[in-house]
């Protein structure tokens, strides 16, 4: 169920699930304390995929469903002497979460700060003075999520194009909702194709089971898997003129230099994770504290600036821009901070726990062993990527990683592939699904994205068939 594999839960994964594979020994499958926990997981995702009918965030249901779980395991340890073991569990668990929340509050108080700046305003002018039908929006969102998510992650670039999309169509239901499904597949299908795209990716890489210039052999599968969808989804968009009004945007000031922070504090990340092995939220949280060192920055200068600014308006006797001036106020980082989807990150809390949970019953081994010592590994990994649209590929991939099965090459990139591209067959399926579920509420649903997964199936497929044939050496 932990269907949001945030993106940037890089960190998250990897200590996290070991935990699952060490307690796989004692497992309480078939245990009453395992059935109830598994009807609560259900209850409560059944509660996450009817938000667009009940109008419940989506936190609700899985923070409920955490606490539930792990009380049903603390008392069944209390009874056998395991106590010890549960608390350790859970402590490792809240600890991974922790790095998680930092590692999304960081990237989402960049993007605040990036549209509390207006650069989502300039660039959804610019498209508007480009007369650019909503056709080509919808392509041009989904073709930079698709090269950008292999850097910037899939659940920022998702978030980023997102913001553009609502910006440039507000209260167009219909195509905001087609474009956040393009931009979900696209994001997720870019993330397959690079260590950095994904946190699975970025786990099997770590492993030293696929070298990092390998991954690139995925590139033109992966990008099969979000043209074929999106070419479909294409035809039922109109090609009218998204607006004929427009309008003039003037960036605030230090807008640019946000944007150059914010490829910094990726850059900073990346590198204490490759060079150091260090968690990438320790680049994350510096890059927080870039930002913050420029906000000063900003209100220190910000009256002579506006005086500046001003002397210019009134010689040229623009009132617009005077008008502006007067309307000015200085950047707070802590504002942004608090306009963070909490829904959202809570939801990840409540997820990575109940995961957790379900992994220290044992649910996650069984269902890895079934995979592996009874099917052929091409329809296991096939299966896997199906998994994790509902499962979350994270908990999958880790349980597959634990067992290690005795895999090709080939094998090792098709579960890859397949764990990442999997997850867009349901808005819940991933990381960028569910950000975008909170950021598009409304117009981006559950049930929205389910009407289109038989064509997002198409992609999967077509994208596991090219995989097939261009890298068969590999097997």
């Amino acid at each position: 169920m932990v269907k949001f594999r945030i993106l940037f839960t890089l960190i998250l994964t990897l200590s996290s699930f070991g935990a699952l594979a060490s307690q796989a020994t004692t497992s309480m499958v078939g245990t009453p304390v395992a059935w109830f926990a598994l009807i609560i997981f259900v209850l409560a995702y059944l509660l996450v995929a009817s938000e667009e009918v009940l109008h419940l965030r989506k936190s609700k249901p899985v923070l409920v469903a955490a606490g539930l779980i792990w009380l049903a395991i603390g008392w069944h340890a209390y009874g056998t002497g395991d106590a010890e073991t549960v608390q350790l569990t859970f402590r490792h668990n809240l600890l991974e979460y922790s790095e998680l929340l930092l590692f999304l509050l960081v990237a989402m108080t960049y993007i605040n700060a990036m549209e509390e700046r207006r650069l989502f305003d300039a660039l959804r002018s610019w498209i508007v003075h480009k007369r650019l039908s909503y056709r080509s929006l919808f392509w041009l969102t989904g073709l930079l999520a698709f090269f950008i998510s292999p850097i910037a992650d899939n659940l920022t670039t998702a978030l980023l194009m997102c913001a553009v999309v609502i910006k440039v169509a507000p209260g167009k239901k219909q195509f905001i909702n087609l474009a956040c499904i393009n931009i979900v597949v696209a994001s997720n299908a870019g993330g397959a194709f690079s260590p950095f795209g994904d946190i699975t990716t970025l786990m099997v890489w770590q492993k030293g089971l696929v070298a990092f210039d390998q991954f690139l052999v995925l590139f033109i599968p992966s990008l099969v898997s979000f043209i074929l969808p999106a070419l479909i989804m294409s035809f039922f968009i109109g090609k009218g003129p998204i607006s004929d009004i427009s309008e003039r945007v003037e960036l605030k000031r230090g807008a640019k230099r946000i944007i150059a922070l914010f490829l910094f504090t990726i850059s900073t990340a990346v590198a204490s994770f490759s060079l150091f092995s260090l968690p990438p939220v320790l680049g994350m949280m510096m890059g927080l504290g870039y930002l913050q060192f420029f906000g000063y920055f900003l209100r220190q200068t910000l009256a002579s600036s506006l005086a500046k600014k001003r002397a210019c308006a009134i010689a040229s006797g623009d009132d617009q821009r005077l008008n502006y001036l007067g309307n000015v106020v200085p950047f707070d980082v802590f504002n942004r901070i608090a306009q963070a989807e909490w829904d959202t990150l809570l939801f990840f809390y409540g997820v990575v726990m109940c995961v957790g949970g379900l992994g220290y019953i044992g649910y996650l081994e069984l269902v890895s062993n079934l995979l592996y010592t009874q099917w052929d590994p091409t329809y296991a990994n096939i299966a896997v990527g199906l998994l994790s649209a509902v499962i979350d590929n994270i908990p999958v991939m880790f349980a597959v990683l634990t067992m290690q099965p005795d895999m090709a090459l080939g094998q090792w990139l098709l579960v890859t592939l397949t764990a990442g591209i999997g997850g867009s067959l349901l808005s819940i399926g991933s990381a960028a699904g569910v950000a975008l579920m909170g950021h598009a509420r409304g117009s981006y649903t559950f049930v929205g994205h389910l009407r289109w997964s038989p064509v997002i199936l198409l992609g999967y497929v077509a994208g596991i068939a090219c995989h097939l044939w261009l890298n068969q050496h590999f097997f």
